[in-house]
């Protein structure tokens, strides 16, 4: 069982989004049956250099595509991500989506041939996740408004990627109530050790 932990949290183990993801993983560890054989990896975006597709850069990538060698070193995370049973995502409300190196690191892994495929009739997905797990916190709140575009736009990645179940859990108002903040992240945090809990029975 691979099941790949992407830390977008830049503000690191204060995140309270992170705090979120770490509940979980505490409850997801402590009910493991030991029949599965766990092969967990985390990837600490914060840490890493993904670039931005510009120049010779995001030519060399272009060339790699059209010669078909999918096997290329810089196509690594790619592969990682379409190979996944199981994909979780911590980062924070950020400028009504997700932090940058979040996008950074989507635009590096989302290539034709390795996470989707195109063909006559569109695009279809190529990763084999059964499902991929949001955690997040915003200040205000928003609710399915126009203005979250956060969990929208990673449900809507896990459309073209062929990953069938998406989940968000969220502590939103955090900073706009501050009275009811420790209220609403209990409850989110009790949420996500919940899921934690019963994440190898889905």
């Amino acid at each position: 069982m691979k099941v790949l932990m992407i830390n977008g949290c830049i503000r690191g183990t204060k995140s309270r989004s992170w705090q979120l993801a770490q509940a979980f993983l505490s409850a997801m560890e402590a009910h493991k049956p030991e029949s599965i054989r766990l092969n967990y990896t985390r990837l600490d975006l914060a840490d890493m250099d993904f670039k931005p597709l510009k120049g010779s850069f995001f030519e060399e990538r272009q060339r790699l595509l059209e010669e078909g060698s999918r096997e290329h070193p810089r196509f690594f995370y790619a592969r990682q991500f379409a190979q996944a049973d199981r994909i979780l995502l911590a980062a924070p409300f950020w400028d009504l989506s997700v932090p940058a190196i979040v996008k950074l690191y989507i635009e590096n892994i989302s290539l034709d041939g390795i996470t989707f495929g195109c063909n006559d009739e569109g695009m279809y997905g190529m990763c084999r996740a059964k499902d991929f797990t949001f955690f997040t916190t915003r200040g205000g709140v928003y609710g399915n408004g126009p203005l979250e575009q956060g969990a929208r736009y990673l449900e809507a990645l896990c459309g073209m990627f062929g990953i069938p179940e998406f989940r968000c859990i969220c502590a939103e108002g955090i900073d706009a109530r501050p009275e009811e903040t420790d209220r609403i992240m209990g409850k989110a945090l009790a949420e996500a050790r919940e899921a934690g809990e019963h994440y190898w029975e889905a």
